[in-house]
């Protein structure tokens, strides 16, 4: 098949890319290296749109959160991501979280129904001298092709690392010990599993953290930045021994009722708490909520069985660090995502600096429209800077300062502010506002 458009990777971004491009007709070539017998440090099999580190999207509040308004938008244009996950949803409270193998068959799956989209496991080198092309490679380019883009821009890329959550084997969770239960019983389930901790396993677990076997680092990647998202626990208790018990083992709003004796006269309520959310659809595998890590793995084991609860759990996947890379999208990029040294090559998903998975979706939906709209010789408008893609969009190609461009989740402060609104009542606003202002856009799409 003579493709219209090349796009190069085939997780969130190039799926959702593909996907948008296809239903309207346009011939696709979809390159994945996996499958070829070469994966990525993150990846763990060879499906398109794998999740490599939580399998939640976060919130789906789209009344007061910002990614929650951001899914809203994307069901609004038909993604094929929010589709699927709809398809493999498990329950995590108000957070929209998935199967993640259910999740990524479905992707496969929809994308090979449509016979103009050609999925071709093949390792891609360099970036292509000509013909429309979208690069999709993620934060985890391979050296090769990464190499082609430094040449191509001029610049080098910027990186940070990024750590990935261990998962627990749900038969091996004493639950005698931990509880069913959401924050406050907010909702009708009780969709997670909490360990409980009075305060000296609290402090004898922080200090293991403290003083745990972690990776080594290369010289070159010394100094390195984190991405703040995805945090290593034991960074985080290095900034202070209060600090987890004011992030993930936060323990408010969750009573214990094991602890309703006189043994606990402290009463039900845990001075530290561990999370842990579903990660499939059969609820035999539990993720451990912001437990990124970059221990040793045999250090992991040793350490998170003192947590109560775990003292013999059995672990499907230890945590993990991987070093990602991005390209400095507001100086490289202009306002349709396109290279300014090479307009025939688009880039989208988290290799322009965007981060999470519904954000480096959201950039390969619109580089998917864009796209779309250049091959059927329209003019492409892009939405409206109040909306969450509009401001998402508008932080990537041009608003953030390029001296400090860090990788971004979506959030309000990417907004056009409304001064005149009160604080209690702006996310609100906010979205009452998009959902008003994203609906002329929307009409005017390049129909699928």
């Amino acid at each position: 098949m003579t493709q219209d458009v090349h796009i190069i990777g085939g997780g969130l971004a190039g799926s959702e890319a593909a996907w948008q491009l296809g239903r309207r007709g346009f011939r696709v070539r979809l390159s994945e290296m996996r499958g070829t017998g070469e994966r990525s440090p993150a990846h763990q099999g060879d499906g398109l749109a794998e999740l490599v580190c939580s399998n939640s999207f976060r919130s789906d509040d789209d009344e007061k959160n910002a990614v929650g308004l951001l899914h809203h938008e994307m069901r609004r244009c038909d993604s094929l991501i929010m589709s699927a996950a709809a398809k493999a949803q498990v329950p995590a409270g108000t957070a929209l979280a998935v199967d993640r193998d259910l999740f990524s068959a479905e992707v496969e799956a929809r994308l090979a129904a449509l016979p103009n989209v050609e999925i071709v496991r093949e390792r891609v080198d360099t970036l292509p001298d000509t013909g429309t092309t979208i690069v999709a490679t993620g934060p985890l380019t391979a050296e090769s092709l990464a190499g082609s883009i430094g040449r191509a821009t001029g610049a080098d890329s910027l990186a940070f690392f990024d750590a990935i959550a261990p998962i627990v084997y749900r038969e091996s969770i004493d639950m005698d010990v931990c509880w069913m239960a959401s924050r406050w019983d907010k909702g009708e389930t009780k969709d997670y599993i909490n360990c409980p901790m009075d305060k000296d396993q609290y402090l004898a677990f922080h200090r293991g953290l403290v003083e745990g076997e972690k990776t080594a680092f290369k010289e070159w990647e010394a100094d390195t930045p984190y991405f703040d998202g995805c945090m290593p626990i034991e960074v985080m208790a290095e900034r202070g021994v209060e600090t987890l018990r004011f992030g993930p083992m936060k323990p408010v709003g969750l009573d214990n009722p094991h602890w309703a004796t006189p043994e606990h006269p402290n009463g039900r309520w845990p001075y530290a708490v561990v999370q842990l959310r579903q990660d499939n659809k059969l609820g035999t595998i539990w993720n451990m909520v912001g437990f990124q890590t970059k221990l040793k793995h045999a250090e992991q084991v040793r350490l998170f069985r003192t947590i109560p609860g775990l003292e013999n759990a059995e672990f499907a996947r230890l945590g993990g660090l991987h070093r990602n890379t991005f390209i400095n999208s507001p100086i490289l990029l202009d306002r349709q995502l396109r290279l300014k040294t090479a307009p025939h090559v688009r880039f989208a998903g988290q290799i322009t600096g965007c981060e999470g998975y519904v954000e480096s979706a959201a950039v390969g939906l619109m580089a998917g429209l864009m796209t779309a709209t250049q091959l059927a010789g329209g003019e492409w408008q892009s939405p409206p800077r109040t909306t969450a893609l509009g401001a998402l969009l508008s932080h990537i190609t041009g608003d953030a300062e390029a001296e400090s461009y860090q990788p971004m989740n979506v959030n309000f402060g990417l907004f056009p502010p409304l001064h005149d609104v009160k604080k209690k009542q702006r996310k609100e606003a906010y979205t009452e506002r998009a959902k008003l202002e994203i609906a002329p856009w929307l009409d005017a799409l390049t129909p699928a």
